[in-house]
Protein backbone atom coordinates (compact mmCIF):
# COMPACT_ATOMS: atom_id res chain seq x y z
CA UNK A 1 0.00 0.00 0.00
CA UNK A 2 1.14 3.34 -0.72
CA UNK A 3 1.22 6.12 1.93
CA UNK A 4 0.03 9.63 1.87
CA UNK A 5 2.01 11.83 4.29
CA UNK A 6 1.13 14.89 6.06
CA UNK A 7 3.65 17.15 7.23
CA UNK A 8 3.89 17.66 10.77
CA UNK A 9 2.36 20.67 12.56
CA UNK A 10 4.97 23.79 12.40
CA UNK A 11 7.25 21.92 9.79
CA UNK A 12 9.62 24.39 8.08
CA UNK A 13 9.10 24.27 4.13
CA UNK A 14 11.97 26.47 3.33
CA UNK A 15 13.59 22.86 3.96
CA UNK A 16 12.79 22.80 0.31
CA UNK A 17 14.30 24.36 -1.64
CA UNK A 18 12.58 25.93 -5.02
CA UNK A 19 12.31 26.42 -9.18
CA UNK A 20 11.12 27.97 -11.81
CA UNK A 21 9.02 25.72 -13.95
CA UNK A 22 6.77 25.15 -16.72
CA UNK A 23 4.13 22.86 -16.04
CA UNK A 24 0.53 21.91 -17.02
CA UNK A 25 -2.09 22.62 -13.52
CA UNK A 26 -5.75 21.60 -12.79
CA UNK A 27 -6.65 23.33 -9.22
CA UNK A 28 -10.05 22.05 -8.23
CA UNK A 29 -11.40 23.22 -4.62
CA UNK A 30 -12.63 20.33 -2.70
CA UNK A 31 -14.72 20.20 0.27
CA UNK A 32 -12.87 18.74 3.58
CA UNK A 33 -15.48 16.00 4.19
CA UNK A 34 -14.58 14.69 0.66
CA UNK A 35 -11.13 14.23 1.77
CA UNK A 36 -10.48 11.14 3.71
CA UNK A 37 -12.21 9.32 0.59
CA UNK A 38 -10.29 10.67 -2.17
CA UNK A 39 -7.12 9.97 -0.41
CA UNK A 40 -8.44 6.03 -0.32
CA UNK A 41 -8.45 6.15 -3.62
CA UNK A 42 -5.43 8.07 -4.73
CA UNK A 43 -3.22 5.23 -2.16
CA UNK A 44 -5.25 2.60 -3.56
CA UNK A 45 -4.33 4.50 -7.39
CA UNK A 46 -8.08 3.92 -7.82
CA UNK A 47 -7.46 7.99 -9.11
CA UNK A 48 -7.44 7.74 -12.51
CA UNK A 49 -5.59 7.87 -15.39
CA UNK A 50 -3.70 10.82 -14.70
CA UNK A 51 -1.73 9.08 -11.75
CA UNK A 52 -0.20 6.19 -13.72
CA UNK A 53 2.72 7.52 -14.64
CA UNK A 54 3.55 8.77 -11.65
CA UNK A 55 3.07 5.15 -9.99
CA UNK A 56 4.96 3.22 -12.96
CA UNK A 57 7.80 6.35 -12.40
CA UNK A 58 8.00 5.06 -8.22
CA UNK A 59 8.26 1.17 -9.85
CA UNK A 60 10.83 1.87 -11.97
CA UNK A 61 13.16 3.96 -9.66
CA UNK A 62 12.79 0.94 -6.88
CA UNK A 63 14.25 -1.54 -9.95
CA UNK A 64 16.98 0.86 -10.24
CA UNK A 65 19.16 -0.83 -7.86
CA UNK A 66 18.21 -4.03 -9.28
CA UNK A 67 18.66 -3.61 -12.50
CA UNK A 68 22.58 -1.72 -12.28
CA UNK A 69 23.44 -5.22 -10.64
CA UNK A 70 21.47 -7.44 -13.71
CA UNK A 71 23.51 -4.74 -15.79
CA UNK A 72 27.10 -5.98 -14.43
CA UNK A 73 26.42 -9.64 -14.83
CA UNK A 74 24.11 -9.52 -18.20
CA UNK A 75 24.11 -6.22 -20.49
CA UNK A 76 22.01 -7.93 -22.84
CA UNK A 77 19.16 -8.62 -20.56
CA UNK A 78 19.47 -5.54 -18.75
CA UNK A 79 18.85 -3.49 -22.36
CA UNK A 80 16.00 -5.79 -22.72
CA UNK A 81 14.49 -5.22 -19.77
CA UNK A 82 14.82 -1.34 -20.63
CA UNK A 83 13.55 -1.32 -23.37
CA UNK A 84 10.08 -3.28 -21.73
CA UNK A 85 10.08 -0.25 -19.28
CA UNK A 86 10.10 2.09 -22.10
CA UNK A 87 7.29 0.27 -23.79
CA UNK A 88 5.37 0.59 -20.36
CA UNK A 89 6.11 4.15 -19.83
CA UNK A 90 4.26 4.64 -24.03
CA UNK A 91 1.46 2.97 -22.61
CA UNK A 92 1.20 5.01 -19.49
CA UNK A 93 1.34 8.18 -21.62
CA UNK A 94 -1.75 6.99 -23.58
CA UNK A 95 -3.38 6.57 -20.82
CA UNK A 96 -2.25 9.94 -19.82
CA UNK A 97 -4.00 11.39 -22.73
CA UNK A 98 -7.34 9.98 -22.54
CA UNK A 99 -7.32 12.65 -19.59
CA UNK A 100 -9.14 15.45 -21.36
CA UNK A 101 -8.98 18.12 -18.00
CA UNK A 102 -5.37 18.60 -18.04
CA UNK A 103 -4.78 17.96 -22.05
CA UNK A 104 -7.32 21.32 -21.96
CA UNK A 105 -4.79 22.89 -19.76
CA UNK A 106 -2.45 25.31 -21.34
CA UNK A 107 1.91 25.03 -19.93
CA UNK A 108 2.35 27.64 -17.49
CA UNK A 109 5.09 28.65 -15.64
CA UNK A 110 5.28 28.23 -11.66
CA UNK A 111 7.57 28.48 -8.34
CA UNK A 112 7.61 25.15 -7.58
CA UNK A 113 9.29 23.28 -4.42
CA UNK A 114 8.19 19.53 -3.25
CA UNK A 115 6.30 21.53 0.12
CA UNK A 116 4.20 23.72 -1.90
CA UNK A 117 3.82 25.98 -5.07
CA UNK A 118 3.42 29.71 -5.93
CA UNK A 119 1.25 30.17 -9.35
CA UNK A 120 -1.11 32.58 -11.71
CA UNK A 121 -4.41 32.19 -11.63
CA UNK A 122 -7.55 33.62 -13.03
CA UNK A 123 -9.66 33.75 -9.87
CA UNK A 124 -8.95 34.17 -6.67
CA UNK A 125 -9.12 32.01 -3.71
CA UNK A 126 -9.68 32.13 0.01
CA UNK A 127 -7.18 31.27 2.22
CA UNK A 128 -7.59 28.14 3.76
CA UNK A 129 -9.39 26.45 0.87
CA UNK A 130 -8.88 22.83 0.08
CA UNK A 131 -7.26 22.26 -3.66
CA UNK A 132 -6.85 19.43 -5.54
CA UNK A 133 -3.94 19.95 -7.58
CA UNK A 134 -3.17 17.41 -11.01
CA UNK A 135 -0.05 18.89 -11.88
CA UNK A 136 1.34 17.44 -15.18
CA UNK A 137 5.86 17.74 -15.39
CA UNK A 138 7.65 17.65 -18.37
CA UNK A 139 9.48 16.10 -20.32
CA UNK A 140 8.83 13.11 -17.97
CA UNK A 141 5.02 13.32 -18.79
CA UNK A 142 4.40 12.26 -15.06
CA UNK A 143 1.10 13.36 -13.71
CA UNK A 144 1.14 14.14 -10.05
CA UNK A 145 -2.52 14.70 -7.85
CA UNK A 146 -1.41 16.33 -4.92
CA UNK A 147 -4.04 18.33 -1.84
CA UNK A 148 -3.06 21.53 -0.58
CA UNK A 149 -4.07 24.38 1.40
CA UNK A 150 -4.05 27.95 0.17
CA UNK A 151 -1.98 29.83 2.70
CA UNK A 152 -2.01 33.58 0.57
CA UNK A 153 -3.59 34.70 -2.72
CA UNK A 154 -3.47 38.39 -4.21
CA UNK A 155 -3.41 40.76 -7.01
CA UNK A 156 0.18 40.34 -9.31
CA UNK A 157 1.53 43.36 -9.67
CA UNK A 158 4.51 44.80 -12.36
CA UNK A 159 5.98 41.73 -14.59
CA UNK A 160 4.04 39.22 -12.13
CA UNK A 161 1.00 40.02 -13.94
CA UNK A 162 0.21 38.47 -17.36
CA UNK A 163 -2.48 38.62 -19.63
CA UNK A 164 -4.27 35.52 -18.69
CA UNK A 165 -4.07 35.70 -14.90
CA UNK A 166 -3.99 38.88 -12.73
CA UNK A 167 -3.90 36.73 -9.49
CA UNK A 168 -1.02 34.84 -7.48
CA UNK A 169 -2.01 32.28 -5.04
CA UNK A 170 0.45 30.06 -2.96
CA UNK A 171 -0.51 26.50 -1.97
CA UNK A 172 1.10 24.60 0.86
CA UNK A 173 1.22 20.70 -0.03
CA UNK A 174 -1.05 19.84 2.80
CA UNK A 175 -1.56 15.54 0.98
CA UNK A 176 0.85 13.84 -0.63
CA UNK A 177 2.25 10.18 -1.54
CA UNK A 178 5.35 9.65 -0.32
CA UNK A 179 6.43 7.84 -3.67
CA UNK A 180 5.32 11.28 -5.59
CA UNK A 181 6.79 13.61 -3.08
CA UNK A 182 9.96 11.42 -4.29
CA UNK A 183 9.24 11.91 -7.94
CA UNK A 184 8.84 15.61 -7.08
CA UNK A 185 12.23 15.82 -5.85
CA UNK A 186 13.74 14.29 -7.88
CA UNK A 187 12.18 16.12 -11.01
CA UNK A 188 13.61 19.75 -9.40
CA UNK A 189 16.70 18.17 -8.77
CA UNK A 190 17.19 17.81 -12.49
CA UNK A 191 15.34 21.16 -13.39
CA UNK A 192 18.01 22.85 -11.04
CA UNK A 193 20.49 21.25 -12.82
CA UNK A 194 19.67 22.00 -16.01
CA UNK A 195 19.13 25.82 -15.15
CA UNK A 196 22.06 25.74 -13.65
CA UNK A 197 24.51 24.15 -16.81
CA UNK A 198 22.15 26.84 -18.92
CA UNK A 199 23.12 29.34 -16.32
CA UNK A 200 26.83 28.37 -16.94
CA UNK A 201 26.70 28.02 -21.09
CA UNK A 202 24.90 32.05 -20.88
CA UNK A 203 27.94 32.90 -19.06
CA UNK A 204 30.68 31.74 -21.00
CA UNK A 205 29.29 32.25 -24.69
CA UNK A 206 29.10 36.35 -22.58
Amino acid sequence: MTETSKPAAGEDRRNYFRIDDTVKLSLRRVDASELDKRLDRLEHDLAGNFTVMSSLSAITAQMTVGLRRIENRDPDLAAYLRAIDQKIEVIGRAFLSQEPEIAAEKALPVNLSAGGMCVGVDECYSVGDLLEIRMLLFPSFTGLMIYGDVVDCRDATGDEASGDYGKLVRVEFSHIREQDRELLIRHLLRRQGTQLRDDREAGDAS
